[in-house]
């Protein structure tokens, strides 16, 4: 029986999430956008509505804190019966260090912590809903990144590029971990570079870095609908049904860093995420359920 594929995309107001949900909206899917300004995530429903004529759906959430991405779970369980798409694409970038209320540094928590946790909560309805899909926005910045283990945090000296290439580094490590746990479920998990892409992406850092990286973006930035195109392409291609624990740069298989294949590295990575779930309510593991 023919069905409405249902997409979950983060981060998902402006920029990149913004224009991926714009264009799944377009071409049939039903679309759940989650953002962190109930404001922002209104007035982006009311652009795609008005371009597309179709209703996208928002769920509000600073997806930086753990309890507002287990509530963003509660409630998309609690509203929808399937789900086949989700894309996590909410990120940042810090200049100077900071802490997420749960203590965890931003970057980390935003950029890899929401990714985990959210598809851990999301699993159990993913499989219900095989062939499903999970696509990760990762970055190319993840060819600079190492993983600083006995500080992954930057607690003794922070730098937010190193920070922000960890963490893309962890996209993809989470990401072929999370396929690899997968295999024979139905469910694919692969993640993409969308490029280097005109949106808010590190305004948010004072004059200097955000003054800095909006003269890049005006001098060498693609369009968030360009940024977009391998998040839709991995969303909709037959491919991506079947492909899995690859990386992609637009829309091709890319061979990412060698550190990036480290499935060692993953599976640590793995193991350590679990450890700073602060809630003790249960995840998904294996298609079992284990203390968080």
């Amino acid at each position: 029986m023919e069905h409405t594929p249902v997409c979950l995309i983060t981060g998902a107001t402006s920029g990149i999430g913004e224009a991926t949900a714009h264009e799944l909206a377009r071409r049939g899917m039903r679309v759940v956008i989650v953002g962190r300004s109930a404001e922002r995530a209104t007035a982006t429903v009311a652009r795609i509505k008005q371009a597309t004529g179709v209703d996208v759906e928002p769920l509000i959430a600073d997806l930086s804190s753990q309890a507002g991405i287990r509530q963003v779970a509660e409630t998309f369980l609690q509203r929808y019966p399937r789900l086949d798409v989700l894309i996590n694409n909410a990120g940042g970038f810090f200049a100077r260090r900071q802490v997420s209320v749960d203590g965890i540094e931003m970057t980390w928590a935003l950029n890899h912590m929401s990714y985990f946790l959210l598809t851990n909560l999301l699993l159990d309805l993913l499989r219900a809903s095989a062939p499903a899909r999970v696509i990760n926005v990762s970055s190319d910045a993840h060819r600079g990144g190492t993983m600083r283990w006995d500080d992954l945090q930057f607690t003794r000296s922070y730098n937010g590029w190193a920070a922000y290439a960890q963490s893309k580094l962890a996209n993809i490590l989470f990401s072929n971990e999370l396929a690899r746990r997968l295999a024979g479920s139905g469910v694919t998990s692969n993640a993409l570079h969308p490029g280097f892409v005109a949106t808010r992406f590190a305004h948010n850092n004072g004059f200097v870095w955000g003054g800095l990286m909006a003269l890049l973006q005006r001098l060498w930035a693609i369009s968030p609908e360009e940024g977009a195109q391998t998040s839709i392409y991995l969303a909709t291609a037959p491919e991506g049904a079947t492909i899995s624990g690859r990386y992609f740069v637009k829309s091709r298989e890319t061979a990412p860093a060698p550190q990036a294949q480290d499935m060692d590295a993953a599976a640590r990575l793995w193991e350590i995420s679990e450890r700073m779930l602060i809630s003790s309510a249960p995840v998904p593991r294996d298609g079992a359920h284990s203390p968080a």
